[in-house]
């Protein structure tokens, strides 16, 4: 059921924007523009701006989020859920990105940040530590104080 909703939503998605998508739900961990236009270059696009305005369509359209620390793309998980906050867990040893949700953690940030007469425009919040295959690979992480 959900591949068939997934095919659904992703059937409007045509050439440039396409091929970008494509690369990105391949990937193993997130990716640049750049790295994404070198994937693509030979078959596809050639010039930067070409995939910067897809990649803008796409995260317009939700299929893809911008990790800020990062400077980096990953196509969302699950496109049905409802888009706004995200809480990413990225894994420092294999770069493995998991997609959060928890709208009372966002709703208690933003009642927050209206207590001290802050707007909010965007809201991202990245975790960095390590996933569950790596942490079994490498043992536990040290605390620091």
């Amino acid at each position: 059921m959900a591949e068939k909703r997934e095919s659904r939503a992703t059937e409007n998605i045509r050439g440039n924007d396409a091929a970008v998508l494509q690369i990105l739900r391949s990937a193993k961990s997130p990716m640049t523009a750049y790295q994404i236009l070198a994937e693509i270059r030979s078959v596809r696009i050639a010039a930067p701006m070409t995939v910067y305005r897809s990649l803008t369509r796409l995260m317009e359209r939700g299929f893809i989020h911008r990790l800020e620390s990062m400077n980096a793309y990953v196509a969302c998980t699950e496109h049905d859920h409802q888009h706004g906050p995200t809480v990413f867990a990225i894994c420092r040893d294999c770069g493995h990105v998991d997609e959060l949700s928890d709208i009372d953690t966002f709703d208690h940030l933003a009642a927050d940040a209206r207590r001290v007469g802050f707007q909010v425009d965007t809201t991202v919040i990245e975790l960095s530590g390590r996933c569950a295959a790596c942490a079994v690979i490498s043992g536990p992480t040290q605390k620091s104080a």
